[in-house]
């Protein structure tokens, strides 16, 4: 510590396992889930082009990826800007990479932008989507984590 910081020390990240990697793209999907699925259905019911369904997609996973962050992180008793600031560190590649992954295999995916919300495609790709952003985002959690990035930014206010 420097003279003068009256801080306490952080303490240890958490260890860089398959099972931390899991929990942080597990909480992350949850936020991610809500906007990506409420984006699709919005854009789906509104008959949104594609790439507008896309884009409020991703908006709205941003959205409440980094708001259920937040929650945890206000709860701990940090002010609002510290917050935000935890929840950008800890979140935004992993809701970057999920967000390009889910999206991509909705567009990959023949029909499934254009299914309508009565369609088992469209809900059907919708849920391939988000385990195949889950399987491919864990690794990069796990690769952020052992640098004491992403997720292990929020650890410290866990209780």
């Amino acid at each position: 510590m420097e003279h003068g910081d009256h801080h306490h020390p952080a303490p240890e990240p958490p260890a860089a396992t398959w099972a931390a990697a899991a929990q942080a793209t597990l909480h992350c999907l949850t936020g991610c889930a809500i906007g990506e699925v409420l984006g699709m259905v919005i854009g789906t019911w509104r008959g949104l082009s594609g790439l507008a369904t896309v884009v409020l997609s991703v908006a709205l996973a941003f959205l409440f990826g980094y708001a259920l962050t937040m929650r945890g992180v206000l709860r701990a008793g940090v002010d609002l800007r510290t917050a935000l600031k935890v929840a950008l560190a800890a979140d935004t590649v992993s809701i970057a990479v999920m967000e390009v992954l889910d999206n991509a295999v909705m567009l990959l995916v023949p029909g499934a932008m254009n299914a309508g919300l009565d369609s088992g495609l469209f809900w059907a790709a919708l849920a391939g989507s988000l385990v195949t952003a889950f399987v491919l985002t864990t690794p990069v959690n796990k690769w952020l984590i052992g640098r004491g990035k992403g997720h292990a930014v929020v650890h410290r206010y866990h209780h």
